[in-house]
Parts: C-alpha cells; sequence; structure tokens
C-alpha cells in the first residue's frame, strides 16, 4: 500500500513568495483570476454588489467560463453576467394536518340492575324491551327484535289501527229491510258483537250496547205505516258482511266452551253470552241463530226463520247502532274482550278494501297502523284478539308504538285512557296483580296483559320511580304457568324502581 504523502484535495494551493504582490491582495501569477475579481470587486461594490449571486453561482458551477478567459488579461473589465431568469415554481397546496374528528360523548353508565329478576324460570323464555319514551333510547333488550306471539296485547295493534281507520266515532250498525217475500223482513248483521237481547235500559257487559227490543219497535211501527202489508210472518238472517270461516283454525276451542270467546260472525247478540252481564260466560256455536230467535220474539208472530241475504234497495224498516270505536276500545283493553276486538278487526279490513275474512285481517291492520309511522315489517297479525300462535309482533314494534300512545298523537290517546292501570283498573287490580311487594307501582304500570297456552305477556308504558317515562314489552314464552304473571310484574316493577338508571345487563 502507498504512503499517503500527498496534501488533502481541499487544501488551499501554496502562494510562491517570488510571485509580486498587487496592493489590492496576492499576487497576480497563478490564481491570478481570484486575485484580479477581489480587486475589481473592491473598486465596483455596487454593480458586483447587484450581480453577484449570478457572478458566483457561474465561477463555482462553470468550469467552461474559467476556461474562456486569458490568464494575463489582468487590466480587463469584466461585465456582470446576466443568467436567464428561472421559470416560476407551481406552488404545491399544503394538505394540511389531518384534523381528528370530534370524540363522542361518553356514553352514560347506567347501574341499575334486574338481572336477578329476568333471570326468574317462571319467565321461560323471555324476550323484552325497555325504552326513554323522552328520549326514544333503548336501555334494556332480551331478544326485542324477534317477532313472536304476542296474545292478548295484540289487542293494542287492532285498536291502534281502528282508531286509524275507523276513527273514535264510527258505529257499526245493525238494520232491517223488508224482504222479497210479502210478510217478510230481512235482520242485516253490521258486525256489531253488542247488541243486546236484554230490555232496553238493562247494563250489559258492554256499556251503550243498543236492544233488539228497541229495533223491533222501529220495524214494527214502520210495518204499521203501510196499511197494504201483510202480517210480518217471516224473518231472515243476513251475516254476510263477514265472510269465511267463523272460528280460526289456530284457536283452542276451549276458549269458546269456557266463555272467552264467540264465533266471529256479523250477526250475534251480547257477544253470544248466556249471561249477558258477564265477562266469561259459554258461548254456542250458533250465534247468528240466537239472535234470529232473540228477534223474532221481540218481533211477535213470526212463523219461520230463514239465512239468506237482502234485496238490493230494499226499504230499511229500523235501525241501532254499537258503541263508538273508542268505546269498544275500552272495553277491548281494560277487560281483554276478545269478540269485541276480532269485531274491531274484521270492520277494519272491510274498510281499507282487504276483505271481510280472517285472511283479511293482516292486511287490514297493518295499513291501519301505517299512520303512526313505526316500521311493521316483522309484524304478521292473523287475529285481532291474540289468541293465536301464529301472530308475531317484536316488543320493539310495542315499545315504539307505545311512545306514540303515551304522547297521544292522533286518537291514541283512547288506548292510553282504556290501558288496565296497576293496583287501579282493569286486569292489572285482580288480586293476583302488583301484589306483595310489587305493590310498590301500584298506579303506575298502564298496560296490556295478555295470556294463552303458550305465554303471558304485558306491554305498556311505565311511570318510573324517579320521574322518566318508560315504554316496555315483556313476553314470557314457551312452558309456561300462571305463576308467570307474578313473575312478569316482579320483572316491571324492577323498571319501575330503576327508571332512567335501567342497565342492560
Amino acid at each position: 500500500m502507498s504512503e499517503e504523502t500527498d496534501a488533502p484535495r481541499d487544501a488551499p494551493e501554496p502562494v510562491d513568495p517570488a510571485e509580486p504582490s498587487t496592493p489590492d491582495g496576492p499576487p497576480a501569477g497563478r490564481g491570478g483570476i481570484l486575485t484580479r475579481l477581489t480587486a475589481f470587486t473592491r473598486r465596483h461594490r455596487l454593480p458586483v454588489a447587484i450581480g453577484g449571486g449570478v457572478l458566483a453561482v457561474t465561477l463555482l458551477g462553470g468550469g467552461a467560463l474559467a476556461a474562456g478567459m486569458g490568464v494575463g488579461n489582468a487590466g480587463a473589465t469584466v461585465a456582470p453576467a446576466t443568467a436567464e431568469p428561472s421559470p416560476t415554481p407551481t406552488p404545491t397546496v399544503d394538505p394540511g394536518r389531518p384534523v381528528p374528528a370530534a370524540l363522542p360523548a361518553a356514553a352514560r353508565v347506567r347501574t341499575c340492575s334486574v338481572a336477578d329478576r329476568a333471570a326468574d324460570p317462571r319467565l321461560a323464555n323471555l324476550q323484552a324491551q325497555v325504552v326513554n319514551a323522552a328520549t326514544g333510547e333503548v336501555l334494556y333488550d332480551r331478544g326485542g327484535t324477534t317477532p313472536s306471539r304476542t296474545a292478548s296485547v295484540m289487542k293494542v295493534l287492532t285498536s291502534a289501527a281502528a282508531l286509524s281507520v275507523l276513527g273514535p266515532d264510527y258505529r257499526a250498525a245493525t238494520t232491517v229491510v223488508t224482504g222479497a217475500e210479502p210478510g217478510s223482513v230481512v235482520l242485516v248483521g253490521g258486525g256489531d258483537v253488542t247488541l243486546s237481547r236484554t230490555p232496553s235500559g238493562t247494563e250489559t257487559v258492554y256499556p251503550g250496547a243498543a236492544h233488539l227490543d228497541d229495533l223491533a219497535a222501529q220495524v214494527r211501527a214502520a210495518w204499521a205505516a203501510d196499511p197494504s202489508n201483510p202480517p210480518l210472518t217471516k224473518l231472515i238472517l243476513d251475516a254476510s258482511a263477514f265472510g269465511g270461516d267463523e272460528w280460526h283454525p289456530t284457536w283452542d276451542p276451549v276458549e269458546r266452551e269456557d266463555g272467552y270467546m264467540s264465533q266471529i260472525t256479523a250477526l250475534q247478540v251480547d257477544g253470544d253470552r248466556d249471561d249477558p252481564g258477564a265477562n266469561t260466560s259459554w258461548r254456542s256455536t250458533d250465534p247468528i241463530g240466537r239472535a234470529g230467535d232473540a228477534f223474532a220474539a221481540e218481533l211477535g208472530g213470526i212463523a219461520s226463520i230463514e239465512r239468506g241475504t237482502a234485496p238490493a234497495g230494499a226499504a230499511q224498516l229500523g235501525q241501532v247502532s254499537s258503541p263508538t270505536v273508542a268505546q269498544l276500545v275500552d272495553k277491548a283493553l281494560v277487560v281483554s274482550d276478545n269478540s269485541v276486538a276480532e269485531m274491531l278487526a274484521r270492520l277494519v279490513a272491510i274498510e281499507t278494501g282487504a276483505g271481510n275474512t280472517f285472511d283479511a285481517i293482516n292486511a287490514g291492520v297493518l295499513e291501519g297502523l301505517q299512520a303512526y309511522g313505526v316500521d311493521t315489517t316483522a309484524v304478521v297479525v292473523v287475529d285481532g284478539s291474540g289468541l293465536s300462535d301464529s301472530n308475531a309482533v317484536p316488543p320493539s314494534y310495542l315499545t315504539r308504538l307505545f311512545v306514540k300512545i303515551n304522547a297521544r298523537e292522533g286518537n291514541l290517546g283512547v288506548i292510553m285512557d282504556g290501558l288496565p292501570v296497576s293496583g287501579v283498573r282493569g286486569s292489572l287490580s285482580y288480586s293476583d296483580r302488583f301484589a306483595g311487594e310489587n305493590a310498590v307501582a301500584d298506579g303506575a304500570v298502564f298496560a296490556k296483559t295478555g295470556w294463552i297456552e303458550t305465554g303471558y305477556t304485558l306491554a305498556g308504558v311505565v311511570h318510573a320511580q324517579d320521574g322518566s317515562t318508560l315504554t316496555f314489552a315483556v313476553y314470557a314464552l314457551g312452558d309456561v304457568t300462571d305463576e308467570a304473571k307474578q313473575a312478569i310484574d316482579t320483572l316491571t316493577t324492577g323498571f319501575f324502581l330503576c327508571g332512567d338508571n335501567l342497565g342492560n345487563f
């Protein structure tokens, strides 16, 4: 390897002492160009100051410029070099630093638990949802979006549809018209199951019900007003306003035998009860025939009774009307009257043009519910009363509908006023409801009860202990006993105690 004896590449070149010096700096021999430029700069400071930047760049970067200058031209005047203008660079947009999105507000931690109450085995397969009625926030959910059978809570949907489609003041009419044969009249049922065979002035289970004796008196007077009329001898029964089956195939016949439901016909009296004054009373399999017999007895002189339809354009001889829809809703809710609920559902289906059979109820009721703006996509309505296991309504639908009911939107205040109240009114005032420790919620729970062989339900509004208002729906489905009612009440009392602090755990 070679010895490192050479000077570094960037060391200054040594000055030869033999070279003569100039007044302004180093000798003008080797390195003369730099010497002359230095002297020139001292004599012409202003011009060089103007062009100095360009000249320096030219000297440092231009070996060609140095080669073209004579070494002996010490007295020549060097003109400032003119550089080509540089193109103006295109400005770039500073994208800036990304701005972080606003942090979401911290979710409230709710600490009140109903976990022990919800774990009660008497609830079997529990589905439930609770919503803050003021904010719409879901506070508690257990399978709340799953459509399931509702039992009699279905009457809330039926009532809401009736109030939308028919209106609270609607009344169903029962009329009598002249028959096609001399001496005959036709009794035309309009779907009023509350029409009573009891004497006018008698209070039945249906406040405001019309009476057959009133209708018969109108007919006799109208008939006698035309001297050409022969004696009345024949009665024709027209129940064609309702079509299809009179008993839904999914219903248990025990409901009829135990007195909870009548056959669904457009012509019947007292809900076809044996006892017009008892909510629960045995029902027959021929409500049309029973109504015909009762009316014939009021008319007198009737020799034969037949089934048929009224002639087109027949003269009306008399008419009576049912209680209003608002009164019927109250009856359907407060004591859970099944026959009235089916009457309302069928009238809704007819009014909407869906039809007059059980199969038309789904389309009719869902059309009626559209007015409230709650999504009914998951809802299936098989009947108006809720007796069928085939009904399907998610608890979440009920909690949203009850927000509207609590706010009394449209005519929904009728439902709010008709709900049973814990310890105060209707089916929630019975001795086995909200008893013992659950009595703390007396007067605070406004809700519809439900019961079928495969489930117990409760849905409505809670005025909670902390002043908040909650809407809720609880289903206890499957292998349940009558004790499921108490378990539901205990869970609902938990909602009352927790209020808006109810935790979803």
